[in-house]
């Protein structure tokens, strides 16, 4: 099936589940079933091996041309790709799934405290289910900058911070009523996941596409979890924005 024939099937059957909804819904739907697709074909490629010469390249090209212990640029590039690394560790996730949800908690939101705090905790599981189901090795081209203990694809550290800094973002942006707010959510969620998932492959503990494969997993999650929000909110489920 030729790339044209999939989006129109595609938007065919996003039209027939969504009837009249909402453009942004629509929109959202289309975004998930994109991510979705993205991640099943770079999986496909990478069990095939097709994209191994360019991981390996793009690893090595991170570390100096004479010595593949001492990354690219200053000492402090590498200290900040190590507190950036760090923001997709789980002691660091945990903590702000549980400051979000305690806002909401606090904000008499409780319906979507316990909505969010679940979808977090289910996407973090997947990740680790993804990673073990695929079971591919580290790269092996330069040394490790950072502790390592598990396979390599996708990436949980992109996955899981995109699973709950997306997630988080979104579900807080269906509970906020002012438009600046929304997107400033919106934006900072989307932000924090990138610098992790760079920051792991600068520390070579990570290829590029099990980030890219963390990224979409991640994405597709997060959109699903609007999604049912969205859905749960109209049904009065869960709280809306005031």
């Amino acid at each position: 099936m030729g790339i044209h024939r999939r989006w129109s099937w595609a938007w065919q059957q996003a039209k027939t589940w969504l009837g009249d909804r909402e453009p942004a819904v629509l929109l959202g739907t289309l975004l998930a079933i994109a991510a979705a697709w993205a991640f099943i074909e770079l999986a496909d490629e990478v069990l095939e091996g097709s994209t191994h010469h360019f991981d390996a390249w793009a690893v090595r090209a991170l570390r100096e041309p004479d010595d593949p212990t001492q990354p690219i640029g200053p000492r402090w590039l590498q200290e900040m790709g190590r507190d950036a690394t760090a923001l997709g560790g789980i002691g660091w996730l945990v903590f702000f799934t549980f400051a979000v949800t305690g806002y909401l908690w606090l904000d008499g939101k409780r319906h979507m405290a316990a909505f969010l705090f679940l979808a977090a905790s289910s996407g973090t599981g997947l990740a680790f289910g993804l990673k073990s189901f695929f079971g591919r090795p580290r790269p092996a081209v330069v040394p490790h900058l950072s502790h390592v203990a598990s396979s390599s694809f996708p990436s949980a550290h992109s996955m899981v911070s995109a699973v709950v800094y997306i997630t988080l973002g979104v579900l807080l942006a269906t509970v906020v009523s002012r438009k600046r707010l929304k997107a400033y959510i919106l934006c900072l969620a989307l932000f924090l996941p990138l610098v992790v998932g760079l920051s792991r492959v600068y520390l070579g503990v990570h290829y590029p596409t099990d980030v890219l494969a963390g990224w979409m997993a991640g994405l597709t999650w997060a959109l699903l979890c609007w999604l049912v929000a969205r859905w749960l909110q109209r049904r009065g489920g869960v709280e809306k924005a005031e």
